[in-house]
């Protein structure tokens, strides 16, 4: 997926986060498969579940358990075409969440060789807040962060200020 070259500044601000705002004998439901972040929350003394791959669009039985305390999900949402039915599904009390924001300066991301990996949505964090509210979420805590590039030009200046990620702890209401 990274091909070597793993994202160290978002991996490193989401565990920091992450500590802020659950708990290590919380059980964890991350969702999508095994990554090397999941892989990072273990070494790190998490109790991290992965689920299977499956297309949360289409299948949210994962999520309708009460067996978890935690759902998390690192930059899944923006992939699925209603992440509204999976949102509201969540059986687990706490939700934390990154998405990576909308840029104006930058076009719906797309690969052309792998169709899971693009982008439905890019969010602004009011449209965010929003549906997780629709589905039942009371947001706690939130943060934006930026992403720079090690690359000349007027996008990786612009990367360089402007947030390109959106994280969010929330806690389930209804």
């Amino acid at each position: 997926m990274y091909e070597g070259k793993f994202p160290t500044k978002r991996y490193k601000h989401t565990l920091q986060f992450l500590n802020e705002v659950i708990s290590k004998e919380d059980r964890i439901l991350d969702l999508g498969v095994q990554n090397p972040f999941s892989e990072i929350l273990t070494k790190e003394g998490f109790n991290v579940t992965n689920s299977n791959g499956e297309d949360l669009d289409l299948e949210t039985t994962i999520v309708k358990t009460e067996a978890f305390d935690v759902v998390t999900a690192f930059e899944i949402f923006e992939h699925l075409v209603s992440p509204f039915n999976v949102l509201k599904d969540i059986q687990a009390k706490k939700l934390v969440a990154s998405i990576p924001l909308k840029l104006w300066f930058a076009s719906a991301y797309r690969s052309k060789t792998d169709k899971w990996d693009r982008h439905y949505h890019e969010f602004e964090d009011w449209q965010f807040d929003w549906l997780l509210e629709k589905a039942g979420w009371r947001i706690v805590k939130s943060e934006k962060f930026t992403n720079p590039i090690k690359k000349i030009g007027i996008r990786p200046i612009l990367r360089r200020i402007t947030p390109r990620y959106y994280l969010v702890y929330a806690e389930r209401f209804k």
